[in-house]
């Protein structure tokens, strides 16, 4: 079951982040509402989302220019200076609701994104996302670290029973 993932914090989070930087070219994955992507057009000159569903694209409350349906980034070939992410994160035995369960860890869905996003990755680019205190941040890390690439947080926030975290990841 999908549905359009309606803006929340980690979503304002992410947008927090992406007010800092510019640049030519940047992707979204699991673009939801186009929320993210509209924010993302008004700071880059080519601006690309997808998202596994084609009805939440179809019917983007903030339709974006460049929308793909597909499976995290897989049908892409281009490569970006920036890639963000606010992947489903959420610590869940299985992946029932695409817009939030991250799988097992929390991180099962964010290392799928993260795969599929670090080939289209500029060399002295980077990939933004967002992680939950709730989830497996330490595996991710090390899935990250597997691929090549660098971690830190760039920005924290605390809420009510959890904090959240843009992850920033790039190549030495």
């Amino acid at each position: 079951m999908s549905a359009e993932y309606t803006p929340a914090e980690d979503t304002f989070l992410l947008c927090d982040y992406i007010d800092t930087i510019y640049g030519k070219s940047a992707l979204e994955i699991g673009s939801g509402s186009g929320f993210v992507t509209k924010l993302l057009e008004s700071r880059f000159d080519f601006v690309v989302c997808t998202d596994i569903d084609y009805t939440t694209l179809y019917n983007q409350t903030y339709a974006a220019q460049n929308r793909i349906c597909c499976n995290a980034a897989d049908a892409i070939h281009h490569k970006f200076d920036v890639i963000v992410s606010n992947p489903p994160y959420l610590d869940t035995k299985t992946v029932q609701f695409l817009d939030t369960d991250g799988g097992p860890g929390g991180i099962e869905v964010p290392v799928k994104f993260l795969r599929s996003a670090t080939p289209l990755l500029h060399r002295d680019g980077h990939i933004a996302m967002v992680m939950s205190s709730l989830s497996r941040y330490d595996l991710f890390v090390q899935e990250a670290s597997a691929m090549g690439l660098h971690s830190e947080i760039a920005i924290k926030r605390r809420l009510f029973f959890e904090e959240i975290y843009i992850v920033k990841m790039y190549y030495l």
